[in-house]
């Protein structure tokens, strides 16, 4: 039985609503749509002044790095339906058992 962690995201959103998601293990993902997912996170969401100097595969592998380090998670957003990948200081632990 596996026991699923909802949280919820603080981060800068245009809409200014908090996402609630369940995490998803990253090493459950399989590698080719982590690695999908990794390059359109940093497509979207890396500043471009930030590491300039990086190509693209540097980028995502850094992602996957963060993913494995434990400083980064792969969330699905119960609201939109879709997964993202988020900085864990970013996120805060929601009571499962609320109703």
């Amino acid at each position: 039985m596996s026991t699923k962690e909802e949280v919820t995201i603080e981060y800068e959103r245009q809409d200014e609503r908090a996402e609630e998601g369940v995490i998803v293990p990253h090493n459950r993902i399989s590698p080719e749509a982590l690695r999908k997912m990794a390059e359109e996170f940093v497509t979207r969401d890396w500043s471009e002044s930030a590491d300039a100097g990086r190509t693209l595969d540097e980028k995502i592998d850094q992602v996957i790095q963060q993913l494995e380090n434990k400083k980064a998670k792969v969330v699905f957003d119960l609201t939109t339906e879709t997964c993202n990948i988020v900085p864990v200081d970013s996120m805060k632990k929601v009571d499962s058992g609320r109703t």
